[in-house]
């Protein structure tokens, strides 16, 4: 059975799109064959995420549409072997899109991959709304500071409304020291202002921003400490 995972924030730089290329890669090192949808029409960065931005020709706009078959808009990457993506369109163009269009395209999809992870725009927008009743699971990326937090609940509280019935937060960007010294939210006043399940967190690391920047997910380091996080975070998903 296929699940379809929305991947969402409250705000733009909470690190939502590096969390779902190594979600997606994670999941798939397990043997599952993923997708991952940009749904951030006119924001496109997911194919730079994994160092294929030279390789799109179709997009996930096209595929909704009709314009081209949705394996036209498929691009495969060869790092990692049962992980495809789909490119936003540069252009926003979502309000032409209608709830049947994403239906039709995520079942479609479903028929292919174990997982669809969407990597949705930040915020309660047109593209959340569109496929709001197709999610399995949301998962909310926030940073450890109030503002992000309270935006990232209002999502929560969103996707809560749409009856997504699982549904967790991934604390990103998180400074032990910081904590420490009560500088930045603690996780456990996190925990008590989310309505949803804490998946896990992931410490501020300049090597992700390396990879990032370089188009090579953290995750192909195999010994590396985020790695194993993002592994352990892989397998909650998969036991849901």
């Amino acid at each position: 059975m296929s699940n379809v995972i929305l991947v969402a924030s409250g705000k733009g730089g909470t690190g939502k799109t590096m969390f779902s290329v190594n979600l997606g890669c994670a999941i798939s090192s397990f043997g599952k064959k993923v997708v991952i949808v940009d749904m951030d029409m006119g924001m496109r960065n997911l194919d730079m995420y994994l160092g294929l931005e030279g390789q799109v020709v179709y997009d996930t706009y096209d595929a909704l549409k009709g314009i081209c078959n949705t394996k036209q808009a498929l691009i495969k990457d060869d790092n990692f072997k049962n992980v495809h993506i789909m490119a936003a369109s540069p252009i926003n163009q979502q309000e032409e899109v209608l709830e049947e269009d994403a239906g039709k395209l995520l079942e479609e999809l479903k028929s292919k991959f174990d997982y669809i992870i969407i990597d949705g725009p930040p915020g309660i927008g047109k593209n959340i709304e569109l496929v709001s009743p197709f999610i399995d699971i949301g998962i909310v990326v926030l940073t450890p500071d109030y503002a992000t937090i309270r935006d990232a609940d209002s999502v929560d509280s969103f996707l809560l409304r749409r009856r997504v019935k699982h549904r967790y937060y991934v604390v990103n960007k998180a400074v032990l020291d910081l904590e420490k010294r009560g500088l930045e939210v603690k996780l456990d006043e996190i925990d008590t202002i989310m309505k949803s399940k804490p998946l896990g967190a992931i410490a501020y690391d300049e090597n992700i921003h390396i990879s990032t920047n370089i188009g090579v997910p953290i995750v192909s380091k195999p010994d590396a400490y985020i790695t194993k996080n993002f592994l352990k975070i892989a397998k909650r998903i998969m036991e849901v």
